[in-house]
């Protein structure tokens, strides 16, 4: 009997066999049982893994190591089931009128966020006491606090998306539902030293941009709670180093060496969560290529970006670019660098806070450090924007993509200099008719199907161009903050309003249309796409839900 959360994460061998690599993983995921991949990885197993292991093992020696689709199915059937590894759960502190309410000065937007904040109360999940008697028999990681799911097919916590749904959930009172849920991740840290992509054992192969810190940061600028800060400050410089040591390389520019940071994962095989997908993919190259493939789409994942050709790399001028060519870690990504930076100034703060005076001058070092870096390596004089870096070709990536725009939102720049950088920016958003999209900014300009390319608006990316033009305080960028947030606002009410849903992305050409692409269907819920809204509606209170104006996409020249 297996009687605590230990064995499930020490026997990692046992668990990877089942539903993280190897040959029972590779045999169900390519039968194609189900239409998404995801399905099998979440499966609760009948039996413990050894049991489930040896059943496997019985079943390949009577077929020969080539079972049918309906011997694979049979299997499945009799190890494997589904079952609802989540609790609705209860929000202590929810509120049914929360305070920002009051701000809201159009009526319909706040009857809206009215609405908006009682999903949270439907997203709200605790793990159920099954995970406690047989933790080894399921790939959900245990823990302790209730959580807000993403919605739809996510049923369970992911790093990067609770960053807004925790902005959101502290915008409509609930600090304590926040406090809550940073402690889950605290707790990651403390077993994994990082926090995995999602709350499965097979996302623990990669993490996704680091927002740990920031989260702490709102909940303290929320909370004053100074005692929290002193008590998790060594876990959350434990996150940071882990970036800062283990996703880091030396680029060098014009003689100068700086450490900067890329996503890059080592592990063997496919996602398990996207096996058949990938393993698919990786059949057109040779076999001794299909390791950094896989490795550089799990790093595309790790980036949040699953996926966008953001990540590949022309290896021929005259070949057509595809996910084949995904090249993750070759690319140094302005957001994660502005992230750390963020990060290290953050830490430099608490510290500060909290008296530890060394520290507070450690991490402002390191902070300066990766300003550098920004400055000498990602910021493109010519273009006036940061830029991607391509490690392989040495140059910079001269394409569109929101995130070219991430130091504007961490503020990762000389701020006597805001005003160069504000009107530059705004330069850049208008040069590539950003401004001519009424659903939303798009992710990149170029359609690719896939769903973090054109026409795909995602809620983190508005985050990240509004505010951060809006906190130059530069009128120009301020104006069109306003812009682009009021778009934003009007497109998520459209689709709320006609379908009664938010969705996870929207059609930036089409106002209140979902976005599509991808290898999964648009989900339903959703928790980042509130949190920005509630974030929007706090930052620009007056914003009005007049109708919005159709136009002819066909109006504008990509």
């Amino acid at each position: 009997m297996f009687d605590n959360y230990s064995f499930r994460y020490t026997s990692v061998l046992i668990f990877s066999q089942v539903y993280c690599e190897g040959p029972l993983l590779r045999t169900m995921q390519l039968a194609g049982i189900f239409n998404d991949s995801k399905t099998f990885v979440d499966l609760y197993q009948l039996h413990d893994p050894n049991v489930t292991v040896e059943n496997f093992n019985a079943l390949m020696k009577a077929t020969n190591n080539s079972p049918n689709r309906t011997e694979v199915a049979g299997f499945i059937a009799e190890n494997f089931a589904m079952r609802d590894e989540l609790d609705n759960s209860t929000l202590p502190d929810w509120k049914e009128s929360p305070s920002i309410l009051k701000s809201i000065k159009d009526l319909q937007y706040r009857k809206w966020a009215k609405r908006l904040n009682y999903i949270w109360k439907t997203l709200a999940r605790k793990i159920n006491n099954d995970l406690v008697v047989n933790p080894q028999r399921h790939s959900l990681i245990y823990v302790n606090n209730t959580f807000i799911i993403p919605g739809g097919r996510f049923k369970e916590f992911y790093y990067w998306d609770s960053y807004w749904i925790i902005e959101g959930l502290l915008l409509c009172d609930m600090s304590i539902t926040v406090k809550g849920m940073i402690e889950n991740f605290l707790s990651m840290v403390e077993k994994y030293g990082f926090i995995p992509n999602g709350g499965r054992v097979y996302y623990l192969s990669r993490s996704q941009p680091p927002l740990l810190i920031p989260m702490v940061a709102k909940y303290y600028d929320f909370t004053k709670d100074r005692k929290f800060l002193k008590k998790n400050i060594a876990i959350l410089e434990r996150e940071f180093e882990y970036w800062h040591n283990k996703k880091t390389i030396d680029v060098t520019k014009n003689g100068k060496i700086y450490k900067m940071a890329h996503y890059i994962v080592n592990s063997h095989g496919p996602r398990p969560e996207s096996y058949k997908e990938d393993y698919q993919l990786a059949q057109q190259v040779l076999e001794q290529e299909r390791g950094s493939i896989y490795n550089d789409l799990k790093a595309a994942a790790e980036s949040g970006w699953d996926f966008s050709y953001r990540w590949c790399i022309r290896t021929n001028k005259d070949a057509n670019l595809s996910l084949i060519n995904v090249s993750t870690s070759d690319i140094i990504p302005v957001d994660l660098n502005a992230i750390l930076q963020r990060n290290a100034k953050m830490l430099a703060r608490f510290h500060s806070i909290l008296g530890n005076v060394r520290k507070d001058w450690y991490y402002a070092q390191i902070a300066s450090d990766y300003q550098a870096a920004i400055d000498n390596v990602l910021w493109n004089e010519v273009e006036g924007v940061w830029l991607d870096y391509d490690m392989r070709n040495k140059q910079s990536r001269n394409i569109f993509y929101p995130s070219n725009l991430s130091p504007l939102y961490t503020m990762s720049y000389d701020w006597s200099k805001r005003h160069k950088y504000a009107l530059q920016s705004v330069s850049y958003i208008k040069r590539n008719k950003i401004d001519f999209y009424i659903g939303g900014t798009p992710s990149s300009m170029n359609y690719t199907g896939e769903q973090w390319d054109f026409p795909n608006a995602w809620p983190p990316l508005q985050s990240f161009l509004i505010l951060g033009l809006y906190q130059t305080q530069v009128k120009e960028a301020v104006d069109l903050a306003k812009t682009l947030a009021d778009r934003w606002l009007k497109s998520n009410y459209l689709g709320y309003d006609e379908y009664g849903k938010m969705f996870e992305k929207y059609n930036a050409m089409h106002p209140g249309e979902s976005g599509g692409g991808g290898e999964y269907n648009v989900q339903e819920g959703f928790g980042w796409t509130n949190g920005v809204v509630f974030e929007l509606l706090r930052i620009f209170p007056n914003a009005e839900s007049v109708d919005i104006i159709k136009y002819d996409s066909n109006d504008i020249d990509r």
